[in-house]
């Protein structure tokens, strides 16, 4: 029983040393002050500066929401400091300090407003930077969703575009080739799943224009040695388009595995096969001295990592500047083209009004039946006189049943077996009406 004691003892000792040793480096790790990046030097005791070291103090000891408060309170009191400018940038710095689904939101739009009203501070393009790593930070394993992989790569482009030679354009060209190798290896998943199914028009679809796009991706002669051997198989039209795949892994990736396969493929085309571009033979060879190796503990831990494993991306070499397009597939048949209007299109100034006047157009009114020509100015449908044969008499005739019914006499007497003499002074100029 005594060893089996000693045994637990020292196994309690053990355990009891490693649970100190965990706590004594969280302890450490939430006590420690992170230096704050962008302090202000100047050495003054103005009430804006001893505001502004305040909120420092307070976002160096991860009290963001209290460090707001203060800098808010110097945007609004001193709306003339020379400081305003430090202040929301340090705003921007809680935010993005604090972390979080939220708290990064907000950054990104305290970032993006101070570039957007300080746009020549050197702060600008840090405050770029930044909105890059917000997006890196969350990029996801590439068989998983993509949205931040995209977002970070437009934003890091956007770097490098806007402030082309701040000091921060290196690092965000290096985070640019990680992201489309990222994005490069998600692609390729796919394309080679539809492969080794057989689904080859699929994966000539899937895999073609990605080393267009991603011309630095790790794996792109295995990509172009897929999408040969795919229209390899969909027939004898895609013969020429199997054959530019595999001249492309010769010229392009002289030291991939697939360059000797790839020329028995063009020799049994019956294709020229293309020499090895000097260039891109020298940039294999740094890449391949340049490759960064996975360590024991980095190749244990690599599936609990979020983010996806760069460890393969380019190390030299301009990314992609440009968003990738969805290509045409190549099984789909072109449309012919239209050749639409072919000639040519005269056109002259009419210098008198009365040449439109005399010229036949559609705007003249059509001569009207049985009336003669219509004169050249038209006149609305509604005013146009109809035809003889096709005026309507309804209105007129009711007209004269109005004019008839006032000459028969209401009150004659009652008719015997001569008819009786019209009243009034009628038979003054019928003589014979007496007799």
């Amino acid at each position: 029983m005594a060893p089996i004691r000693a045994w637990y003892s020292r196994a309690g000792l053990k355990e009891a040393t490693v649970a100190l040793m965990i706590c004594v480096l969280a302890v450490s790790a939430c006590g420690r002050r992170k230096k704050y990046e962008n302090p202000i030097s100047k050495d003054t005791q103005q009430p804006d500066k001893v505001l502004f070291d305040k909120a420092v103090n307070d976002i160096e000891k991860g009290r963001y929401e209290v460090a707001r408060i203060t800098l808010n309170t110097l945007i609004n009191t001193y709306d003339t400091s020379e400081f305003l400018a430090k202040a929301k940038l340090a705003i921007a710095d809680s935010w993005y300090r604090e972390g979080g689904s939220s708290g990064l939101a907000q950054a990104e739009a305290e970032y993006k407003d101070f570039i957007l009203f300080y746009p020549t501070m050197e702060e600008a393009a840090e405050s770029q930077n930044r909105i890059c790593d917000i997006h890196y930070k969350q990029m996801e394993k590439p068989d998983r969703d993509g949205t931040q992989a995209i977002r970070a790569e437009v934003e890091c482009r956007q770097l490098l575009t806007q402030f082309p030679n701040s000091k921060f354009a290196p690092i965000a060209e290096q985070k640019l080739r990680n992201i489309q190798e990222a994005l490069g290896e998600g692609e390729y998943r796919v394309g080679s799943f539809y492969h080794k199914k057989g689904s080859h028009p699929a994966a000539a679809n899937r895999l073609n224009g990605l080393v267009d796009q991603y011309p630095l991706f790790s794996k792109a002669d295995e990509v172009l040695w897929f999408q040969g051997d795919s229209y390899s198989r969909m027939g004898t039209r895609f013969r020429a388009k199997a054959g530019e795949s595999y001249a492309r892994i010769v010229r392009d990736y002289p030291l991939s595995g697939y360059a000797a396969d790839a020329k028995k493929r063009l020799q049994d085309l019956e294709l020229p096969v293309p020499e090895a571009d000097p260039v891109a033979l020298n940039r294999m060879k740094y890449e391949a001295e340049n490759r960064t190796k996975a360590g024991m503990l980095g190749s244990s831990l690599g599936i609990l990592k979020r983010g996806p494993d760069v460890r393969t991306a380019a190390k030299s070499g301009s990314p992609a500047m440009t968003s990738a397009r969805p290509p045409i597939p190549a099984s789909v048949p072109a449309p012919a083209a239209d050749p639409g209007f072919v000639g040519d299109v005269a056109a002259q100034t009419v210098g008198d009004q009365s040449t439109l006047d005399q010229g036949k157009e559609a705007r003249q009114a059509v001569p009207v039946a049985d009336q003669g020509p219509t004169p050249a100015i038209t006149t609305p449908a509604a005013a146009q006189p109809l035809p003889t044969n096709q005026q309507a008499p309804a209105r007129p005739q009711k007209k004269q049943k109005k004019q008839k019914e006032p000459k028969k006499q209401t009150n004659a007497p009652a008719q015997t077996g001569a008819p009786t003499a019209p009243q009034g002074n009628a038979g003054a100029g019928n003589p014979g009406a007496s007799n």
